[in-house]
């Protein structure tokens, strides 16, 4: 690390990352917003990890099980991620087929890549691009929430038609598993500290 640059920690001071006050080291609570503070989380990154091998687990199920069966006339037609999405670009609605693809098969896949090159980065030392690798994780952390919208039609779809025998929509448990693929990814992030990228001792 260059002798030019130094962290907040060999400054002795600390980055509450609730409100991103910087606090004196002694402090075991932002003097700011009392939330607790501490040097660095986990530098191991167990649970970042737990969390990560978490949701490619359960991304297998939520793309190979139904996500939401159509009922009609007694006949079910199982519908998963992508079965949807081609069923929408076969039926013209091309804008909401590219949202649900980004959203649910481009972000989560997008964010366990994410996750897993910072985390090997700083296991390796990569020292360069710091400012770059944090700005993808706060871009990661930010749009994860969206990933979640393919649960939000879902669950519009099944209050919304229930139309007796004649048609109704019953959820799948990928829809579920979907829902815990988000959850993981956003806890993995949650858990992982971008402070550590500064960390890194070998320069390249």
């Amino acid at each position: 690390m260059s002798s030019k640059v130094k962290t907040a920690a060999q400054q002795n001071l600390i980055l509450c990352l609730n409100c991103y006050h910087l606090n004196s080291k002694s402090n075991s609570n932002c003097s700011r917003c009392l939330g607790r503070i501490e040097l660095r989380k986990d530098p191991n990154f167990q649970w970042t990890l737990a969390w990560l091998f978490t949701a490619i687990i359960l991304y297998v199920p939520a793309n190979v099980l139904p996500v939401m069966t159509t009922v009609s006339f007694g006949l079910s037609l199982p519908n998963t991620i992508v079965s949807g999405v081609i069923d929408l670009w076969q039926h013209g609605s091309y804008i909401i087929a590219l949202v649900i693809f980004f959203a649910s098969i481009v972000i989560p896949i997008f964010k366990i890549c994410v996750i897993a090159w910072l985390v090997i980065s700083i296991k390796l030392g990569y020292g360069v691009a710091k400012k770059q690798r944090t700005k993808l994780y706060r871009f990661i952390e930010w749009i994860g929430r969206w990933s979640m919208i393919d649960v939000y039609v879902v669950a519009i779809l099944v209050a919304l038609i229930q139309l007796g025998g004649v048609m109704q929509i019953e959820p799948g448990w990928a829809a579920l598993a979907f829902c815990g693929v988000v959850l993981a990814t956003m806890f993995s992030a949650n858990s992982f500290d971008p402070r550590l990228i500064w960390d890194s001792i070998k320069e390249k």
